[in-house]
């Protein structure tokens, strides 16, 4: 394994009940780089996560962390080992603030780590909301708030799955400028989304997965720009859009 790989996912299978899911799913992150997983729904994007997570545990392969095995760990170990997670729908404590949702997830910092005060320095509107319930904001200040409450427990690498869904397209584009900011910030993430075009743009590598396969890995630049690709990987017909 390169000493630049700060997670390595090696030929991982996982199962809901007898259901055969993931299929010897391998993948890896490097230190400071943005890499997507594309799929259409059901693909196994998600469950990709959860593997790594420790919410669905692979039952065969290696999940490594800076060459740390993390299957096998419970779900607050691997966040304390230092991984971070956006999920999907953002699920935060709606009766709770702002500042509570962040005082929940927060850890303590060294040097120049996360703060809550370093939060509201990246996303201004969530300190003028600090003390509104979270289930009263609208969806993208829902979606800053789930990745503040990543970032302010200093994780070595963020989990992010499908950030865009139900945002407005002003929205989603700001959402990732703030993800390549963090990444120039020396943020390390895996991108799980649908809106490929997008997320292609600001990510170095991808991986696409289909039916629980990993069936491409490259250059995201290089994909980005071959769209007929894009299509046959993902199973769309010609005359079908690229989700976006």
């Amino acid at each position: 394994m390169s000493d630049a790989r700060l997670l390595e996912v090696e030929r991982i299978n996982t199962y809901y009940g007898k259901s055969h899911i993931l299929h010897d799913v391998s993948l890896h992150v490097e230190q400071g780089e943005i890499v997507t997983l594309l799929g259409l729904n059901g693909a196994g994007k998600t469950t990709t996560l959860r593997s790594i997570l420790g919410l669905t545990p692979p039952r065969t392969g290696t999940v490594k962390l800076n060459g740390r095995e993390l299957r096998g760990l419970a779900p607050h170990a691997v966040a304390r080992l230092g991984v971070g997670y956006v999920p999907e729908g953002r699920r935060m404590f709606k009766n709770l603030s702002v500042l509570e949702n962040l005082q929940l997830a927060e850890r303590g910092t060294v040097g120049d780590g996360w703060t809550i005060g370093r939060v509201y320095d990246r996303f201004p509107k969530l300190k003028e909301l600090a003390g509104r319930k979270s289930g009263r904001l609208s969806g993208g200040e829902q979606e800053m708030l789930a990745i503040g409450r990543a970032l302010v427990g200093n994780p070595k690498l963020i989990l992010v799955d499908e950030p865009s869904q139900g945002l407005a397209p002003i929205i989603v584009i700001e959402l990732y400028k703030t993800l390549e900011e963090l990444r120039r910030q020396g943020a390390s993430i895996l991108l799980v989304e649908q809106n490929a075009l997008l997320a292609l743009k600001v990510s170095q590598r991808a991986y696409v997965i289909d039916d629980g396969h990993i069936v491409h890995t490259g250059a995201a630049d290089e994909l980005a720009h071959d769209q007929p690709r894009i299509r046959g990987l993902m199973g769309l017909r010609e005359d079908e859009d690229i989700p976006a």
